[in-house]
């Protein structure tokens, strides 16, 4: 087995699976719909994927902002930043991800909290 959380989520064609997942749950989750409502989801989709085959030792294919550009000034509150991990959760199960690759997926996202919402 890969040591690799990238070729353990399924390497690119999985995790764009999951990305994809992950951006619809956002689009449909009551907590968080308004701050993607005029979003290109297709474009959304991409930029998840690419960060995230990036972040977990894939190819260096994201091209985006850090987390801290991407959302200065959004003011996102906890609420918000835990809605968008438990759309990652629910993205995570429902592509039958192991609980050990779910735990470093989510442990990741949080990490990234003080980035995210210190804008």
């Amino acid at each position: 087995m890969s040591e690799l959380l990238y070729d353990r989520l399924g390497g690119t064609e999985g995790i764009t699976v999951i990305a994809n997942d992950v951006i619809d749950n956002h689009l449909a989750n009551p907590s968080i719909m308004k701050r993607f409502a005029a979003s290109d989801a297709i474009a959304l989709k991409n930029a998840a994927a690419t960060f995230f085959i990036t972040g977990t030792g894939g190819p260096d294919v994201y091209k985006g902002r850090d987390m801290v550009a991407t959302h200065k000034g959004m003011n996102i509150s906890a609420v918000e930043f835990m809605a968008v991990l438990d759309d990652a959760l629910a993205a995570l199960e429902k592509n039958n991800v192991a609980q050990r690759e779910q735990e470093e997926v989510l442990f990741v996202l949080y990490s990234m909290r003080s980035q995210v919402m210190g804008g």
